[in-house]
């Protein structure tokens, strides 16, 4: 009679990630470089996007214009990685459990949405949804670097970061064209850190690990 015990759903999903990890290892110098090019492409529009804000140019122009200037960074930094084979191989390395990481990041933003809306600053429906939804986002995030791996629960957090994504960027959009007086607040520093350089990168890291999630299900 044998003494093996089956291994449980749980450790089979954690072997069967980590098989995963080990057949899509990266060439380190390729991504590597692609690091680099994403850190100084993604840097210099920073700097640019801060300056603007900082010289008060979003903050009197039309509100689409901060809109306008963060889907095209999102969309460049997706076409980046789908078209620049350096930038996918850092992405790759990443993999769709780096890039949930990266989303700790959120908790910080939830603190300083429902800080600013406890001071007026921001309308009240913005800070109950992106602030609230945020801050679950962040926490699932830190819970997926304290749990161990399985690839449930890295799909689980991407369809829930990604859907609070979607619901804290249409809801600020429609209250900033709507012209809603405390909306304005976005365009200012520090809180225009978040929407110019924080919600690109969100939602472009939820894309790449969808489309990586998908070529790992498809083989």
């Amino acid at each position: 009679m044998s003494n093996h015990t089956a291994p449980s759903p749980s450790q089979i999903e954690i072997d069967a990630y980590a098989l995963y990890r080990n057949d899509h290892r990266v060439e380190h110098p390729k991504a590597n470089k692609g690091g680099w090019l994403l850190g100084i492409g993604f840097g210099l529009y920073s700097i640019a996007a801060i300056m603007l804000s900082a010289t008060g140019i979003y903050a009197n122009s039309h509100p689409a214009f901060v809109a306008m200037t963060v889907v095209a960074a999102m969309a460049s930094l997706v076409i980046a990685y789908l078209t620049v084979p350096s930038i996918r191989a850092f992405v790759e390395r990443l993999g769709p459990y780096g890039l949930a990481t990266f989303h700790v990041w959120r908790v910080f933003a939830a603190a300083a949405f429902l800080y600013y809306g406890s001071q007026g600053w921001l309308p009240g429906l913005f800070v109950n949804l992106a602030g609230w939804g945020d801050m679950l986002a962040g926490v699932l995030a830190a819970a997926l670097i304290l749990l161990p791996v399985t690839t449930r629960r890295i799909v689980a957090f991407h369809v829930v970061g990604f859907a609070d994504f979607v619901v804290a960027v249409g809801t600020g959009l429609t209250l900033q064209l709507l012209a809603v007086p405390t909306m304005s607040t976005i365009a200012h520093l520090p809180i225009a850190l978040i929407p110019l350089i924080g919600v690109p990168l969100s939602g472009a890291s939820h894309i790449a690990a969808f489309h990586l999630m998908l070529k790992q299900r498809n083989g």
